[in-house]
C-alpha cells in the first residue's frame, strides 16, 4: 500500500465521533489527505490513537505509512504503540540514578528491573521491558521522567500493579510508583 492508502484505511478505522483534544477527526485527516499534507494527517492519526485505544493494525498501518514518508521518530512511535497493545504497557515514575551520561529514550534501551521475581535457585531475578520516556528524547543522570516500560515476557510482569509514589532518603534509582494504562494487561489469558 503506498502513504494515502494507509492513511486512508487507519482513517476507516477510527470512529467519526472521536476527536482529538483540539476537536480534529477522520473528517479532518481525509481533507488533509485531498491536499497531500501527509505528515499533518499522520499526526492526526497519532492523536486520534488514543482515544480510544487502536488495534494493532491501525498501529502498523501508520507505522507503514510513516516510514514512506522517512519519519523515524514518528514510525518508531507507532510500533512502540503495537508493542504496547501486544504485550501491555505499564507506566512509571523514573528517576536516573547515579550513572555518567544520560539514557536514550525512544524504545531503544532494553533494562533489566528487578520486579520481586524469583529465579530457579531462590535469588533475586530481573525482568526485561523496553523502555520509552514519553517527555523527553533522553534522560539526564538524576533526572525524573514518566516512562512507558514494554515486557519482553508478559507474564513475568501479571504481579506487578499500581502503587504510590514513595519518598525517603534510600530511593531506588528505578521506578517507585507504577500504574497499568493502556492496552490489555501484559499477559492474556
Amino acid at each position: 500500500m503506498d502513504v494515502i492508502e494507509l492513511l486512508e484505511s487507519a482513517a476507516l478505522l477510527t470512529p467519526e465521533e472521536k476527536a482529538t483534544d483540539n476537536d480534529l477527526t477522520a473528517r479532518d485527516v481525509r481533507d488533509h489527505l485531498a491536499h497531500d499534507e501527509w505528515e499533518t494527517a499522520l499526526n492526526i492519526l497519532e492523536e486520534l490513537g488514543n482515544t480510544p485505544p487502536r488495534s494493532q493494525h491501525f498501529w502498523e498501518q501508520l507505522a507503514q505509512a510513516a516510514e514512506q514518508l522517512h519519519l523515524a521518530r514518528s514510525a518508531a512511535w507507532c510500533r512502540w504503540r503495537s508493542a504496547e497493545l501486544r504485550n501491555g504497557m505499564i507506566r512509571i515514575d523514573l528517576t536516573l540514578g547515579a550513572r555518567r551520561a544520560p539514557i536514550p529514550g525512544h524504545g531503544v534501551l532494553r533494562p533489566v528491573w528487578n520486579i520481586g521475581n524469583l529465579s530457579p535457585t531462590g535469588g533475586p531475578a530481573v525482568n526485561i521491558a523496553a523502555l520509552w520516556l514519553e517527555d523527553t528524547p533522553s534522560l539526564e543522570p538524576g533526572d525524573r521522567t514518566t516512562a512507558r516500560l514494554v515486557p519482553l515476557t508478559p507474564a513475568h510482569w501479571n504481579h506487578v500493579r499500581p502503587r504510590p509514589a514513595h519518598h525517603h532518603a534510600r530511593r531506588p534509582s528505578r521506578d517507585r510508583h507504577r500504574s497499568r494504562t493502556g492496552g490489555p494487561p501484559p499477559c492474556r489469558p
